[in-house]
């Protein structure tokens, strides 16, 4: 009897588990490509990045502060599981973003690479955490909302905001750079927008 694909089931406790922490990583290992390369992205992490460019915090430290506002709202609109696991997940991106520099050690990477591998894994990693209801906080809260309740897809929003950031940048960072951000934040906006759409996908939690 061939099993029924298309019938919806509900992901298990585990793996939520597994799903956050490759997706955590995966992220974290973008932002870090992007802080060798002097490079920006967009929602809380590009701001963040920019932040700890022009101040000198630790990226972790801007990162959580700046999704703190975000967590009411994904708490009375996407419900505590969400929410719960969206927390959780900025903090393991905040504390994975400090550690990377001392696990791996990148001597030099080209910008470009950066801006197109580094975007890609954190498309990969935020679409692993949508397909399990988690974020990485900020802007992608919103985005989700608007998107389950909307139907505006979430990936189309996202780069909608990506520009603002990113045209912010170019107050900050060197021409060069903020154009290769940009190409950074297409492929990891259009990995979201071409895989994150209602019916795509019929894992649920």
């Amino acid at each position: 009897m061939t099993p029924d694909l298309t019938s919806p089931s509900h992901h298990r406790w585990y793996e939520d588990i597994f799903a956050i922490f490759i997706g955590t990583t995966l992220v974290s290992l973008g932002i870090a490509f992007y802080a060798e390369a002097q490079l920006t992205t967009g929602s809380s992490a590009g701001l963040a990045l920019l932040l700890q460019y022009v101040t000198g915090i630790p990226f972790g430290w801007l990162f959580f502060a700046i999704n703190l506002p975000f967590y009411g709202l994904a708490f009375m609109r996407m419900g505590w599981p969400f929410a719960v696991k969206t927390i959780a997940s900025v903090a393991i991106v905040s504390y994975f973003s400090g550690q990377f520099p001392g696990w791996i050690g990148i001597d030099r990477i080209d910008p470009l690479f950066a801006s197109l591998v580094g975007g890609g894994l954190m498309g990969l990693g935020i679409l692993s955490l949508f397909r399990h209801k988690a974020s990485v906080g900020g802007i992608n809260i919103l985005a989700l909302y608007l998107q389950d309740n909307f139907g505006i897809r979430a990936g189309y929003f996202q780069l909608g905001v990506d520009a603002v950031i990113l045209v912010a940048a170019f107050f900050i960072l060197p021409f060069d750079r903020v154009i290769y951000s940009i190409l950074g934040a297409l492929v990891l906006n259009m990995i979201i927008a071409l895989n994150h759409r209602p019916g795509r996908y019929v894992g649920f939690s």
